[in-house]
């Protein structure tokens, strides 16, 4: 039995980072990946695929180009969604040569087979030719990450029915598509394939889309994708979903409504690759999701078994993913302090079309907790640069304590509001007023000044 440092099951963003901190630290590591490939659902199902297809969509759509010059564009009914994925193909393809060059930069050995727990410190690895492996390690650490749910009523087929992974083996760009599932990933597609031109109708059981967002921000998003022609089903339930004929899903809904489309794409919940781990065996149980608990250092029942990423449950980014990755491996070799609880306000980033991005408190949050807060918005197209860009309907909101002036949140729709919105997190992670954008000077013209404009907005109230 081979014996290491630490052993790694994934090698997700989680995992990868795991992995690559714990090479830092001078330790024995060896990565176990139960794919022929190396990346996980980030790298090749998920965020990145998603991402490419998004701006590949903007592009070819004509959108920002519409948007700045008036350009009218229409996008062939021949494209298939293939030509559309070579992009992806290309990010992923060289994201991948960088992680293992990374891998073999600081020697973490990479193990494929599907890995089980033998007992508390070892696991058997199974092989594609069905050998068993078997290692050894003083820290193991879980970074599984998730699947898409698929009940049992749902009849997923490879022509008709999709799930978030599936998605992308599209054979054709449907003329008209039904999203189940209002969260994340259903909200992004659904703007994907309208800029696509397709006619896109997205069922979500809950009154309003993205509940941990800001509802301001959310009500304009949805402005904006009713707008690009999402027809919107809010508030309702799905009762069946049934193919009818060739091309052809029929969606029935509580209220007695029904929705006809090509194609479907269900995304109603995740959850954790854990079936086939054998947690059982060393006193470790999930909840019915397949997702496991552990405390602020990401710590299992099990002490020196560390879970980390998706498989952990929200917020279930890839950004924080990594970071709970690298602090699981600080905490279990006691470097960088014996906490890992996070003490940085984390940022949120959803792209759908326009972006939504988030960080710190919302409105309601802070309601319902009596704080005294006041608000300063800055609309894109009061900013030269919206102007120039073309997004008249981008909004940054900065929330702060009346009294303190205290940064307690910031919220932006628009254009790249994902990468504006680490503004106000280091500001507020270095407890910052909103003063302090009263009294900066950003380049100009940039949408960036938009802080400056929303915390005038702000102090005037006052």
């Amino acid at each position: 039995m081979k014996k290491y440092d630490i052993l790694v099951i994934g090698s997700g963003p989680g995992g990868e980072k795991a992995a690559i901190q714990a090479a830092k630290l001078g330790k024995k590591v060896a990565i176990i990946e139960r794919q022929p490939y190396i990346g996980g659902a980030g790298l090749h199902t998920g965020t990145l695929p998603s991402k490419t297809l998004r701006e590949t969509a903007l592009y070819l759509a004509g959108f920002r180009q519409r948007a700045v010059f008036g350009f009218q564009f229409t996008l062939g009914r021949d494209v298939t969604l293939s030509e559309l994925m070579y992009k992806k193909t290309e990010v992923i393809r060289k994201q991948m040569e960088v992680v293992i060059e990374q891998f073999s930069r600081n020697n973490v050995e990479i193990i494929y087979g599907d890995a089980s727990f033998i007992d508390k410190n070892s696991l058997s690895i199974r092989k594609k030719d069905n050998t068993i492996l078997r290692f050894a390690a003083d820290c193991i650490i879980i970074a599984t990450g998730t699947k898409p749910a698929r009940p049992p009523d749902v009849p997923f087929d490879k022509e008709h029915i999709y799930d978030s992974d599936t998605i992308l083996g599209l054979d054709i760009i449907p003329q008209n598509l039904a999203i189940v599932g209002g969260g994340v990933i259903g909200c992004e597609y659904a703007c994907i394939f309208a800029a696509l031109g397709v006619r896109v109708t997205l069922v979500e059981k809950k009154e309003r889309l993205l509940p941990f967002a800001d509802e301001e921000i959310v009500t304009s998003l949805v402005y904006r994708m009713r707008q690009s022609g999402v027809t919107m089903r809010l508030g309702e339930e799905v009762i069946d979903i049934k193919v009818t004929g060739p091309q052809k899903v029929e969606t029935r809904l509580k209220s007695g409504k029904a929705v006809t489309s090509q194609k479907l794409l269900y995304t109603m919940g995740r959850v954790g690759n854990t079936g086939t781990l054998g947690i059982e065996a060393i006193g470790i149980t999930c909840n019915d999701r397949g997702l496991l608990s552990v405390n602020d250092c990401f710590q299992t029942s099990v002490p020196h078994v560390y879970a980390v990423g998706d498989v952990i449950g929200f917020p279930s980014l890839a950004s924080t993913s990594m970071e709970q990755g690298r602090r699981a491996v600080c905490h279990a070799f006691q470097k960088e302090g014996q906490t890992c609880a996070y003490t940085a306000f984390m940022p949120f980033g959803v792209y759908t079309i326009p972006e939504i991005s988030m960080v710190g408190e919302t409105e309601e949050g802070l309601t319902r907790k009596g704080v005294s807060y006041e608000v300063g918005c800055a609309y894109f197209k009061d900013v030269a640069r919206g102007q120039i860009i073309g997004d008249l309907h981008g909004m940054l909101k900065l929330i702060f304590n009346r009294d303190t002036r205290a940064l307690l949140g910031v919220h932006i729709v628009g254009e790249k509001a994902s990468e504006l919105i680490h503004i106000g997190q280091a500001v507020m992670n270095y407890g910052g007023t909103v003063d302090y954008f009263k009294d900066v000077v950003f380049n100009y013209p940039t949408l960036s000044d938009a802080y400056k404009e929303a915390a005038m907005n702000g102090l005037n109230k006052l």
